[in-house]
């Protein structure tokens, strides 16, 4: 049945998915005549709307960029690229490769998710270098898989955001310590579960041998940076590019501030720290700066998804917010709510709004009010409310091509040849996600 499921969502999406660029046109379309239908608004509003959010995510997408390129240029560092082939050793077979790289990225994801976009995706292409007839699409989706958790881990946005003084709910709510989010007993198991089944679902849904698509090594092929020893040929300027002393200086500049930073604040990570340490790590790995930047300049040939696709989703969430679509959407679901299934129905929910709203702090802003309103009303924990919106943030970036794209840019495929594994995975996951926020305190 498992292989028969896969084989219809598979052929599905190679026909029907199109290119990411093209499946944000259609949201904005559909977002679009959802507005005018549901929520009476004009079309020249919808317009105004559209166009007054479009530029509202610009640091966020400067960040999402840096994420991809800082992490592929500390990835592609000789010392990082050692560990990462050192790792992918021990697996000798296609099974134990998408075991392997699952758990990999559920860790990194866990810590960060934005390291581990980029570190699930380069320890899958090292995989696929040392073990042979692993189905390259089954790594990469398993790869992506991993990201599943990372609103349940150390970097989850809202979580994080409501145990932060000075938040927008903290007058209704207070402080909500992360013992009561990421570490309550809810939490903590639906992650544990799906560390456990993830790794399994993947494994099982290994398409049989002569049905295998293997990477084509045109794929794997990496271009050799520059190495040019130090001569009295050189000019100034071009000893300079050569130079040890420059990165080592500058790296050592920026791993002061990190130890300044983790010394003062402890081990917070967000997304400036994370790409502040890979890119002087990268800097310091690379060891000269033309290495450096011979690296920047591969790693940005795969930011163009991201720099080009961003505004558009930050024009969708504009027309959601603005339009009240996205507060009339989470109403219906509270409207159909009891104590009981409520965080089942806000989890629902938070799944739906996730496609049009890209970024978990920004759903939170549109959702938390109708939310905590809804569950003081009916006497639902506040904690577990959130962490319904957090994990349905989470759940529907399975099947939302978008926040695949740091990780297909670096494998160097398409959305649909992962997106049919990676909605199976859905499927699964929201079984137990679902369980875990409904029968556990």
């Amino acid at each position: 049945m498992l292989k028969a499921s896969i084989a219809v969502s598979n052929r599905i999406m190679q026909r029907y998915l199109p290119d990411p660029f093209l499946f944000v046109i259609l949201l904005t379309f559909v977002v679009f005549g959802f507005g005018l239908v549901f929520t009476g608004s004009s079309p020249v509003q919808m317009v105004q709307y559209f166009g007054e959010g479009f530029w509202s995510l610009l640091a966020f997408s400067m960040q999402m960029v840096l994420v991809l390129v800082t992490g592929y240029v500390l990835a592609s560092s000789p010392l990082f690229k050692k560990g990462l082939g050192s790792l992918a050793a021990f697996a000798k077979t296609p099974g134990q490769a998408i075991v392997y790289v699952t758990i990999v990225s559920l860790m990194a994801s866990w810590i960060n998710w934005g390291f581990g976009l980029v570190i699930g995706a380069l320890y899958a292409k090292e995989l696929a270098r040392k073990v042979e007839k692993v189905d390259y699409r089954l790594l990469i989706a398993s790869a992506y898989s991993g990201f599943l958790v990372w609103h349940g881990g150390l970097a989850g946005s809202i979580p994080l955001t409501i145990a932060t003084p000075g938040h927008f709910t903290e007058e209704a709510i207070g402080l909500i310590s992360t013992n009561e989010t990421i570490f309550s007993a809810f939490n903590l198991v639906i992650v544990a579960s799906l560390f456990v089944f993830l790794p399994i679902v993947n494994y099982f849904m290994s398409p049989s041998e002569d049905e295998r698509v293997q990477v084509d090594p045109s794929l794997l092929e990496e271009r050799s940076l520059h190495a040019t020893a130090l001569d009295a040929e050189m000019t100034p300027a071009e000893r300079l590019e050569n130079s040890k002393v420059v990165s080592g200086l500058i790296g050592l500049v920026g791993l002061s501030y990190l130890t300044y930073y983790f010394v003062n604040s402890g081990f917070e990570l967000n997304l400036n720290i994370v790409n502040f340490g890979f890119l002087f790590l990268g800097i310091l790995f690379h060891g000269t700066p033309r290495r450096f930047l011979e690296s920047v300049t591969d790693a940005v040939k795969g930011a163009s998804g991201i720099i080009i696709q961003f505004p558009f989703y930050a024009g969708i969430m504009g027309m959601m917010v603005a339009s009240g679509l996205a507060a009339q959407l989470s109403e219906g679901f509270v409207s159909i709510s009891n104590e009981f299934t409520f965080p089942f129905f806000a989890f629902l929910s938070a799944g739906i709004v996730n496609f049009f709203v890209p970024s978990g702090g920004g759903q939170w802003a549109v959702q938390a009010p109708i939310m905590l309103d809804a569950a003081k009303e009916l006497g639902v924990s506040v904690p577990k409310t959130a962490m319904a919106v957090a994990w349905g943030d989470a759940w529907t970036n399975m099947i939302q091509p978008f926040w695949a794209l740091p990780a297909l840019a670096i494998a160097g495929l398409k959305a649909k040849d992962i997106m049919g594994y990676c909605f199976i995975v859905l499927l699964v996951s929201g079984v137990f996600i679902s369980l875990g926020l409904v029968f556990i305190s």
